[in-house]
């Protein structure tokens, strides 16, 4: 029950925009209005968030509300992952970002290695599609789906970039701080399993 607040105001955001989006009467677009002001209420209420901020996120959306969609790599080298240390938070996380329009989800996350982590990489199978609220990450206002692939690196040099600060490569005992609103232990245990597995279907859900 901890983070049921969190599934209720994103349902609730979700019904809000869509009413926004088809509603033509006064009175509705009124409520679905004052619904997107509840959900604000709901995340703001049980976390550290300030209620203009949260509000502004939620005006931003329009058209039909769909999960958003987090790509993330998947890079080994002799039994070690490679990480990229996040300048939001000091933490470190497989390299990734948000999937963005135009671009296929293995090209987002061939271009997010190279900005983040300045290697040349190419995309090998798709690991994993994980419904964010069900791995364990910290709550977040919007409902996400993450895209795990297996990368192998083609060339480049490590670089640090605009969004990471450091670059390398970890053994699954030995993992530095992980960013949990990118990346959980767990998962970076699945992924070293596929690694050494390579027959595995892709997880999901």
């Amino acid at each position: 029950m901890e983070t049921k607040w969190l599934e209720w105001a994103q349902k609730l955001q979700a019904i809000a925009q869509n009413g926004l989006t088809y509603s033509e009467g006064v009175f509705d677009i009124e409520r679905y209005k004052q619904l997107r002001v509840i959900a604000t209420e709901m995340i703001t209420t049980y976390s550290n968030v300030e209620h203009s901020y949260v509000l502004d996120l939620f005006s931003r959306e329009v058209g039909y509300a769909t999960p958003k969609v987090d790509v993330r790599a998947a890079i080994f080298r002799d039994d070690t992952i490679l990480l990229v240390k996040e300048r939001a938070d000091g933490c470190w996380t497989v390299p990734g970002g948000w999937a963005d329009v135009g671009e296929s989800p293995s090209e987002v996350v061939v271009k997010e290695v190279y900005e983040e982590s300045g290697y040349q990489a190419r995309a090998i199978k798709l690991l994993a599609v994980y419904d964010r609220d069900k791995q364990g990450h910290p709550p977040f206002p919007f409902y996400v789906y993450k895209l795990f692939f297996h990368c192998e690196i083609i060339g480049g040099s490590p670089s640090s970039s605009i969004d990471t600060e450091e670059v390398g490569f970890f053994p699954e005992n030995s993992l530095p701080e992980l960013s949990l609103g990118r990346v959980t232990p767990a998962q970076i245990t699945r992924l070293f399993q596929h690694d050494r597995n390579p027959d595995f279907p892709t997880d999901f859900d």
